[in-house]
């Protein structure tokens, strides 16, 4: 029998803590589910049986409201989903335990890297992994071939990204401040998008589930599994060299017929609910791993099956 925990989402209310909450509310690994978030004008509230609103990570008593809320409520595990939150949590190296609640997280080397783009970068080519060629956008002093990639090297989503083919929108893009910039080759997407997830258990098991993805309004609003062997190499090299243990996403390109990573975001991802309905349960494969239990496996032949990202309604 399953132990059953008190679960903790902190960052819950956008599209990952939504996903995460659905997936928990189902859960035999779930006693009581909590969702903290800095606001209520989201739909967590309506997922997650125990919702409240917290402070930002940047107040100053965060972390001590943080440990009075999971000593009060007996919490036993606690999930970070915010991007921001988990750049703190990593700074500070506070990766295994707040008060007595045991954390799930990626462990730390994947956070380093993967939270620093020039970083992400640089790792691969140390490990001579594919790469698009990936420049600190103030080191430059030219640049002889357009289109490029203009992204924040530590910002997270699609709102700092830009397709610049000229020099006059680098300068435009870069006008206020350029030391946050790299400047990435452009591959395109001709042969496809692809989003990745990569689960790495502590007894070293990789697993790995690969979508050819369409974005909408910088989300995977589409995406079809696919089997692709060069891949799935590149992922398992990747998980193994990251020291990986838990689970991260890996977006990639193909260019002359070969997989090229573009980013690793080292946290679940917002397919982290189509990836659990089509078997790879990275989610729950996280808390058997923290228990120390042998992984469940509902995995089974989906290649060609499609996910369609929709929307739900809710009213107060």
């Amino acid at each position: 029998m399953n132990k059953a925990l008190n679960i903790l989402v902190t960052g819950c209310g956008g599209d990952i803590g939504q996903s995460i909450g659905k997936i928990l509310s189902k859960s035999s690994y779930t006693n009581n589910l909590f969702g903290i978030d800095i606001s209520d004008k989201n739909a967590a509230q309506f997922i997650y049986p125990n919702f409240s609103v917290g402070l930002p990570y940047t107040h100053p008593d965060y972390l001590k409201k943080l440990e009075l809320f999971i000593e009060e409520n007996n919490i036993d595990t606690i999930i970070p989903v915010a991007e921001p939150e988990l750049r703190f949590f990593s700074r500070r190296n506070i990766l295994n335990t707040i008060g007595k609640a045991k954390m799930i997280t990626a462990s730390a080397l994947a956070l380093e890297i993967g939270f620093d783009k020039f970083k992400t970068a640089e790792f691969l080519k140390k490990e001579n992994l594919p790469f698009p060629e990936t420049f600190l956008a103030k080191s430059l002093k030219r640049i002889d071939n357009f289109p490029v990639i203009l992204k924040s090297k530590t910002g997270s989503g699609s709102k700092d990204i830009h397709k610049i083919n000229s020099i006059e929108e680098f300068l435009f893009h870069t006008k206020n401040t350029i030391d946050d910039y790299v400047v990435q080759e452009f591959i395109s997407d001709e042969k496809g998008e692809f989003t990745c997830g990569v689960f790495r258990s502590s007894s070293k098991e990789i697993r790995n589930k690969i979508f050819k993805r369409e974005l909408t309004s910088g989300y995977s609003g589409y995406g079809e599994v696919i089997e692709n062997t060069n891949i799935s190499n590149l992922l398992e090299k990747i998980a193994v060299k990251l020291d990986l243990v838990g689970s991260i996403n890996i977006q990639l390109r193909i260019k002359e017929n070969q997989p090229k990573v573009f980013e690793i975001n080292p946290r679940f991802s917002s397919t982290v609910l189509f990836r659990h309905l089509l078997g790879f349960e990275d989610l729950i494969w996280s808390i058997e791993d923290l228990l120390g239990y042998t992984l469940s496996d509902n995995r089974s032949n989906v290649v060609g099956r499609k996910f369609y990202k929709g929307f739900e309604e809710y009213i107060k």
